[in-house]
């Protein structure tokens, strides 16, 4: 009888550390990287839709989330390249910006020029060009975008060639493990390690 009692105070601990483990486990979230301040090591990124969400929001997820990277660094990869275009969409001649004074997205009406697919993030033409490569005498704006490794070239209206470099260039997209949404524990340069 003691033996029995004894086992099942055993078996009744041994439930309860499982439930208490399985209640700290944390959460994983991915996103597009569009600020990167590595001095004060925090990360603003536009999370992923998914499910029903992605068919309504296919940008991404607003307001952007801003994280802190990993305390320690050997749970970090490559740091992050940011970047405000969020998507390039040759059969409705137009690309999407993020805009970070009202915080959304803007369709931006363009021209492509020129394009090239299955281009591979060591091919020449990325790595050597300096992208995005703004060309105001052709009043032309050249991108890379690596999910789907396009290289295009488009001509927008003249208001746009104002705005910064940045608003041409694609960010990382980054996948982080976090118990405190605003702290990731792990995070890992999607884009980087070419995992689409």
């Amino acid at each position: 009888m003691a033996s029995r009692t004894k086992n099942a105070a055993v078996l009744g601990i041994a439930c309860l550390l499982v439930v208490a483990g399985c209640g700290s486990s944390g959460q994983v979230n991915q996103g597009r990287v569009v600020a990167y301040d590595a001095a004060k090591g925090l990360i603003t990124l536009i999370s992923e839709a998914h499910g029903q969400e992605a068919q309504a929001m296919p940008c991404g997820v607003l307001p952007p989330v801003t994280i802190q990277v990993p305390s320690d660094p050997s749970q970090m990869g490559p740091a992050p390249k940011a970047g405000r275009l969020i998507s390039v969409d040759r059969p409705n001649r137009k690309v999407v910006v993020y805009d970070p004074e009202t915080q959304s997205f803007k369709s931006i009406a363009v021209n492509f020029v020129a394009h090239r697919d299955g281009v591979l993030p060591d091919d020449p033409a990325v790595k050597r060009t300096g992208l995005p490569k703004i060309d105001r005498e052709r009043k032309t704006i050249t991108v890379y975008a690596p999910e789907s490794r396009q290289l295009v070239t488009f001509t927008v209206g003249d208001e746009y060639f104002g705005l910064p470099a940045e608003t041409w260039e694609m960010g990382d997209v980054v996948r982080y493990y976090y118990k405190d949404p605003h702290k990731a524990l792990r995070l890992m340069n999607v884009t980087r390690a070419g995992i689409f």
